[in-house]
């Protein structure tokens, strides 16, 4: 017996963060202290760039867009970029710049795989820029940007990480469990080919 596909409907009553993939709706565990940290940030930083500019608007987690892609129907990324009408529903059309902060839970090979298909995902829908924000494997001291997606917007990779001076903690530096070159930023821009 086949089941039912999920619609936008049915994905506008789940409580939480969810996704609309493949026909079902894809639920997405909370994250923590610094994922969380890192998102709010940089959403902060796109909202005083739209603000400064008057173009476009920060969104922040937990926000859907709904996309037409043959296998998905919509995207929450962590943080993003919109210039299209805000509205009480869903958003229409894919972010202009999507963030997707990694949770300890997106290390590893299915891990990766699974990211690397969302990002496809992004590109298909148009998507501009996607960062994949990998905060066991930072540079401090880099700027991360977003261009073409948000022209003359950057921030530094510090501002991910709570200030030491003020926090009872400091962040403890780690290494990324995936290893390989070209690996140690937090924020990896990747562009759709044209």
């Amino acid at each position: 017996m086949r089941t039912r596909e999920a619609t936008l409907e049915d994905l506008a009553r789940v409580p939480g963060k969810a996704e609309l993939v493949n026909g079902r709706i894809v639920r997405m565990s909370p994250t923590g202290g610094l994922p969380g940290y890192a998102g709010r940030e940089i959403v902060a930083s796109l909202h005083a760039y739209s603000r400064r500019t008057g173009v476009g608007h920060a969104i922040p987690d937990n926000v859907a867009f709904t996309v037409t892609l043959p296998h998905r129907r919509s995207f929450s990324p962590d943080a993003a970029f919109y210039v299209g009408e805000l509205r009480m529903g869903f958003l229409e059309g894919a972010p202009r710049f999507a963030v997707e902060v990694r949770s300890e839970s997106d290390y590893g090979p299915a891990a990766e795989r699974r990211l690397a298909r969302k990002r496809d995902d992004y590109f298909a829908a148009g998507t501009l820029v996607v960062w994949d924000v990998d905060l066991l494997g930072y540079r401090r001291g880099d700027v991360a940007e977003a261009e073409p997606a948000v022209p003359g917007w950057s921030m530094p990779v510090d501002d991910l990480f709570p200030d030491p001076t003020t926090s009872r903690t400091a962040p403890r530096a780690a290494r990324s469990p995936r290893g390989g070159a070209g690996r140690g930023a937090p924020a990896r821009s990747r562009r759709r080919r044209r």
